[in-house]
């Protein structure tokens, strides 16, 4: 995808994004932030976003989120302050191909709904391995390509729309789960109908099970 058309996109969402989307990938937000919850420490949220998911980190948790849209930035701070029982510890306009943090930084690393948006995703997930700790844990939840069926008829017809919808609706899963620089340890259905994926990844390739 252009990064130019995601910008122009998300500044039309940006408004509207937690009335919206935000009712739909709830279950995703909780089942990733409660996972983050569970191992502690640093977390990186790759694509915080408007910040739906700070409410959700308990005490304890250091978050850091970035985004390439300004506009849910700005949304996203807002949502900083007392009411949290997470310490945020920064929010910043970043590149996911290109991310400003030292190797092995993060204890989990978690991307929301992102990995189907971004240019070269490729490069995101090797990013995202590098500046997890070789033991800690990458979280991805995204809706990948169906298989055939209703769902998968209608990610065809979408498919051409990408930019102006801000998200791939026919994205492979074997572009995260094939990356050399992760192994899968869980896969999931959520809700709603299994419209989205769980995905728990350790990084550099070391997986360490499977179901």
């Amino acid at each position: 995808m252009d990064p130019d058309a995601i910008s122009r996109t998300y500044r039309q969402w940006a408004p509207i994004y937690d009335r919206t989307f935000g009712a739909l990938t709830r279950p995703g937000r909780l089942a990733a932030t409660a996972r983050a919850n569970e191992r502690g420490g640093r977390v990186l949220e790759v694509g915080v976003g408007t910040g739906l998911a700070l409410r959700h980190y308990t005490s304890g948790i250091h978050v850091t989120g970035i985004d390439f849209s300004d506009d849910m930035l700005r949304l996203a701070r807002a949502k900083v302050g007392p009411t949290l029982d997470a310490t945020v510890d920064g929010l910043h306009r970043m590149d996911a191909r290109t991310l400003d943090f030292p190797d092995g930084g993060f204890d989990t690393v978690v991307a929301m709904y992102l990995i189907s948006v971004v240019p070269e995703p490729e490069r995101v997930m090797a990013e995202m391995a590098r500046v997890c700790r070789p033991d800690g844990e990458i979280v991805v939840v995204n809706h990948f390509a169906g298989t055939g069926g209703v769902i998968g008829g209608v990610e065809r017809l979408l498919a051409p729309f990408a930019d102006r919808l801000g998200w791939h609706a026919d994205f492979d899963i074997g572009t995260v789960v094939g990356s050399p620089h992760v192994g899968e340890v869980e896969r999931r259905s959520l809700p709603p109908l299994g419209l989205f994926t769980f995905l728990r990844l350790t990084p550099r390739g070391d997986a360490v099970g499977s179901g």
